[in-house]
C-alpha cells in the first residue's frame, strides 16, 4: 500500500488537497470517485528508506554474483535468495536485497524493486529493465559487472597513483607546524633583547605567537570555511564552475578529460549493447559523467541526434571530451559496429588515464618537495637575519 499526496475538486470545482493510501494511482482515483471527487494530480508521498549509493565494487559484484545465477537457468527470485544469503555482507548491503528479494516476491519487475531502494545508479536500472523486457537479463548483467569492475579498476588507479603526493603533503604541513609552534618559540627571548627585526622576522615570529596562543582561532576558521564550501559545492552554479575547472585546468584538466571520455565511452556502449534506444542512452550516460558542466551539455546533443545529426557530429561539439571519441564513434557508425568502437576506446581511454595519473604524480612529486624546501628555507632566512645583523653592528661597534 502506497501513500498519495493528491489535488482533486468537486461537481462545483471546488479544490480539495489530502493525503490517501492506495493500493496505485487508478485505485486513489477509484476511491476519489467514490467521495465524488475527480482526481486532477497526486504525487507519491510514501516514507522511502534511504540508502548510501553502492560503490562500483560491491556493483559489480552484485552484477557477477546475479550473471553467474541466471545464467546457470534458476529463478530471479531464487537468484536474488542466494545472493541475499552470502557470506561477508554488510548489515546495510543485505537489508537492500531482501528488500528487493521481497518486492520481487510481491510480483515487481526487478529494475522497479531496486529503484525504490535510492542506492543503485541509473545506468544500472536502465540496462536492468532493457534486459528484463528483451529477456536477456543474464548477458545485461554480465556486462554491467565487467562495466563496473573497469570503473573501480580506474578508480582505484587514480586513488593509488594520488596517494603518495597526499602522504607528502600532510607530511610536510605537519613539519611545518611543529617547526612554527615548538622550534620558533625557543628564539623569542634572544628576539625580544634585539632593538630592531626585519618585517620576514616579525611575520614569523607573529604567526608563532597566533599558533601557540591562538589555535582554537585557526580551527573555527578551517570549520567554518569546510562548512560555507560544502554548503557552496552543493549549489549548481558552484558545480557548474568546478565543472569546468577540472577540465580546463593545466595538466589536471588533460586527465580529468580522459577519465570522461572513458567513463562515457563505457557506459553508452553498454546501454547501446544491452538494446537500449540511443536517445535514452545518451541521457542516461550523460547523467553519469559526474560532471554538472558536461551533462548540461546533452540536452544540446539530445536534440541534435534526435533532428537527424550523427552521433559523431554531435559528440564533437561537447566541452570536456577528447575530439578522439567522436573520431572513433563515426567510424563505428560507418561500420555498424558502434558497441564494438566504444568499447574499444573506453579500454584506450582507461590504459590513458592510468599514464596520465602516473605523470601528474611525476609532476606533483618534485613540486612538493621543493614547495617544502622553499616554506622551510623561509623560516631559516627569517631566523638568521637578525642573528647575522646583529653579529655586524657588534663588529661595526668593535
Amino acid at each position: 500500500m502506497a501513500r498519495f499526496r493528491y489535488v482533486a475538486k468537486n461537481m462545483e470545482g471546488k479544490i480539495f488537497r489530502g493525503v490517501m493510501d492506495a493500493a496505485k494511482e487508478s485505485s486513489l482515483q477509484q476511491q476519489l470517485g467514490d467521495q465524488g471527487l475527480y482526481l486532477i494530480r497526486s504525487k507519491d508521498a510514501s516514507p522511502v528508506r534511504e540508502h548510501r549509493k553502492f560503490t562500483p565494487k560491491q556493483l559489480s559484484e552484485f552484477s557477477r554474483e546475479l550473471s553467474t545465477l541466471l545464467a546457470s537457468g534458476i529463478s530471479i527470485v531464487r537468484a536474488l535468495e542466494i545472493v541475499a544469503g552470502g557470506e561477508g555482507l554488510s548489515a546495510r548491503v543485505r537489508s537492500v536485497y531482501l528488500d528487493v528479494l521481497s518486492q520481487l516476491q510481491k510480483g515487481v519487475h526487478l529494475w522497479k524493486a531496486m529503484e525504490a531502494q535510492k542506492c543503485f545508479p541509473e545506468l544500472m536500472l536502465g540496462m536492468i529493465r532493457s534486459g528484463e523486457e528483451s529477456g536477456r537479463l543474464d548477458q545485461v548483467t554480465e556486462r554491467l559487472a565487467l562495466h563496473y569492475e573497469r570503473d573501480n579498476r580506474l578508480r582505484e588507479q587514480v586513488k593509488s597513483a594520488m596517494t603518495y603526493p597526499a602522504v607528502l603533503l600532510v607530511m610536510s604541513t605537519a613539519v611545518v607546524i611543529l617547526i612554527v609552534t615548538f622550534i620558533l618559540p625557543q628564539f623569542e627571548e634572544l628576539f625580544s633583547e634585539m632593538e630592531h627585526l626585519p618585517a620576514v622576522t616579525m611575520f614569523l615570529m607573529g604567526a608563532s605567537n597566533f599558533l601557540v596562543n591562538r589555535w582554537y582561532v585557526l580551527l573555527l576558521a578551517v570549520f567554518l570555511l569546510a562548512v560555507i564550501l560544502q554548503i557552496l559545492g552543493k549549489t549548481e552554479t558552484m558545480r557548474r564552475t568546478l565543472g569546468y575547472l577540472k577540465i580546463h585546468l593545466p595538466v589536471v584538466g588533460r586527465l580529468n578529460k580522459v577519465i570522461y571520455t572513458a567513463r562515457f565511452s563505457r557506459t553508452l556502449s553498454s546501454l547501446y549493447a544491452s538494446g537500449m534506444p540511443i536517445l535514452s542512452a545518451l541521457k542516461t550516460a550523460g547523467e553519469t559523467v559526474g560532471n554538472l558542466y558536461i551533462e548540461e551539455q546533452f540536452e544540446e546533443v539530445v536534440s541534435q541526434v534526435r533532428s537527424g545529426a550523427s552521433l559523431s557530429q554531435s559528440l564533437c561539439r561537447v566541452d570536456g571530451f577528447l575530439q578522439k571519441l567522436s573520431s572513433i564513434i563515426l567510424v563505428g557508425e560507418e561500420s555498424g559496429r558502434l558497441d564494438v568502437m566504444l568499447d574499444s576506446i573506453a579500454v584506450t581511454m582507461e590504459e590513458d588515464a592510468e599514464a596520465a595519473s602516473k605523470r601528474l604524480v611525476t609532476l606533483l612529486e618534485p613540486m612538493l618537495i621543493c614547495m617544502m624546501a622553499l616554506i622551510v628555507g623561509f623560516i631559516i632566512v627569517a631566523i638568521m637575519l637578525p642573528i647575522y645583523e646583529s653579529y655586524g653592528a657588534i663588529e661595526g661597534a668593535a
